[in-house]
C-alpha cells in the first residue's frame, strides 16, 4: 500500500525510499515486530481466558510435558495477523505473488485454526480428521498451483530447476500441479510435526523464511540472476517483504513462546507458516533448494513416516518416540538442549542452501 507513495515522489524526496523493495522489506519487518509486542499479551490473556485448559497435552509424552498443561494455543494468530498487516502496508498490491502467498497462508492457518479449536473442545489432541485437514490442503495448493502456472513467463511454466546446474530444467507437464500439492501440503504438515517443544519450530521457520526471501529477491532481479546464472522470475522480489513480516512477527512471537512458553503457536501458526514457505519456494523454482534449507522439517517428518510404516510391519519402534525430537528428549536431552542445537541445524543447512546460488 505504501509503494504508491513512491508515485508522488519527483525521485529527491522521502517518497521515492517507498520505490525500493529493500527498505519497504525494513518496514515490514518493524511493522510485523512492534505488532507481536503490543498485541501478544492481551491476545494471550484472551486465549487463556477463552481456552481454560489450554493445549491438550499427550499423556504418552514426555513427562517433562506435563507441566506445561494450562498453556493456551493458536498463538498462530499473533503472526497471522502480524506478517498479514506488514505485507498489506508494505507489499505492492498488484503483484501476484504477495496475494497467492497471503492467501495460502490464511487458508492454512483457517484449517489449523478449526483444528486447534476441535483439540480445545473436544479435551484431547485428535482435532480435525487428518484426510480432512489433507483434503482440505490439497485442494488450497492445488489452486496455488493453478496461479503459479498462470503467472509465470512463458518458458518456465511447469518447468522444475535444478540445483547446481545451470539452465537445467525438467518440464512435468501434467504432473507439476501434482507436485505442487505435495510440495505445500508437506512444508505445511512438516512444520506442523516440528512445533512440538517451547521455540522449536519459530526459528527454523524464521531462518527459512529469511533464506528464501534472499532468494526471491535474487531471482527477481534481472542483474542478480545474470550473475548467478539462475532462472530469472519477475515479481517474485516483492516476497521478500512478506518474508520480512514473517521473520518480525516471529520474533514477536518468540518473546512469548520462549522457554517456559506462555503460548503455543498450535496448528493455527503452523501450518499456515509451513504452507506459506513452500509456496515461497514453487514460486521462486527453488523447490528442490527448500527441502535443503528445510531439511530440519523434512527429517522430521520422515521420523513420523518412518515410525508409523515400521511399527506397523514389525510391531516395534525405530525411535524412543516421533517426531525425532521427542526420542533425544526420552534419551535425556534437556528441551533446551533439543531446541537450540535444531536451531544450529537449521541454520546450517540455510547456509547450505544459499550456497547453492552460487555453486554452479
Amino acid at each position: 500500500m505504501l509503494y504508491w507513495l513512491s508515485k508522488l515522489s519527483d525521485g529527491g524526496d522521502v517518497f521515492n525510499l517507498f520505490s525500493y523493495i529493500t527498505v519497504r522489506a525494513g518496514g515490514a519487518f518493524f511493522t510485523a515486530l512492534i505488532f507481536g509486542f503490543l498485541f501478544g499479551p492481551p491476545l494471550i490473556n484472551l486465549l487463556r481466558r477463552s481456552q481454560g485448559r489450554g493445549q491438550p497435552i499427550r499423556s504418552d509424552g514426555p513427562e517433562t510435558h506435563f507441566a506445561k498443561a494450562g498453556t493456551p494455543t493458536m498463538g498462530g494468530v499473533l503472526i497471522l495477523g502480524a506478517v498479514t498487516v506488514a505485507t498489506l502496508l508494505f507489499g505492492r498490491l498488484d503483484n501476484p505473488y504477495v496475494w497467492l502467498v497471503l492467501g495460502v497462508t490464511i487458508s492454512f492457518g483457517a484449517i489449523g485454526f478449526v483444528d486447534d479449536y476441535a483439540k480445545i473442545s473436544a479435551g484431547n489432541h485428535k482435532g480435525v480428521p487428518g484426510r480432512v485437514r489433507l483434503l482440505l490442503g490439497f485442494v488450497i495448493a492445488a489452486v496455488a498451483g493453478g496461479v503459479i502456472l498462470w503467472v509465470q513467463p512463458q518458458g518456465l511454466e511447469a518447468q522444475l530447476a535444478f540445483p547446481f546446474f545451470k539452465n537445467v530444467l525438467l518440464n512435468m507437464g501434467y504432473f507439476y500441479i501434482p507436485f505442487v500439492m505435495i510440495v505445500i501440503v508437506g512444508s505445511a504438515n512438516a512444520v506442523n510435526l516440528t512445533d512440538g517443544l517451547d521455540g522449536l519450530a519459530i526459528m527454523p521457520v524464521m531462518i527459512a523464511a529469511g533464506t528464501l526471501g534472499v532468494i526471491a529477491y535474487a531471482v527477481g532481479r534481472t542483474d542478480f540472476t545474470d550473475y548467478l546464472e539462475v532462472h530469472y522470475v519477475p515479481g517474485t522480489g516483492e516476497l521478500l517483504i512478506f518474508a520480512a513480516g514473517l521473520i518480525g512477527g516471529g520474533l514477536g512471537f518468540l518473546w512469548y513462546n520462549a522457554p517456559p512458553a506462555a503460548v503455543f503457536m498450535g496448528d493455527t501458526g503452523s501450518l499456515a507458516l509451513g504452507g506459506a514457505l513452500g509456496t515461497i519456494a514453487v514460486a521462486t523454482k527453488h523447490e528442490l533448494v527448500w527441502a535443503i534449507i528445510g531439511g530440519l522439517f523434512v527429517v522430521e517428518a520422515l521420523s513420523v513416516i518412518i515410525q508409523v510404516l515400521y511399527f506397523k510391519r514389525t510391531g516395534k519402534r525405530v525411535f524412543l518416540m516421533a517426531p525425532i525430537h521427542h526420542h533425544f528428549e526420552k534419551k535425556g536431552w534437556a528441551e533446551p538442549q533439543v531446541v537450540i542445537r535444531f536451531w544450529i541445524i537449521a541454520l546450517i543447512l540455510a547456509l547450505i542452501g544459499l550456497a547453492t546460488l552460487k555453486v554452479r
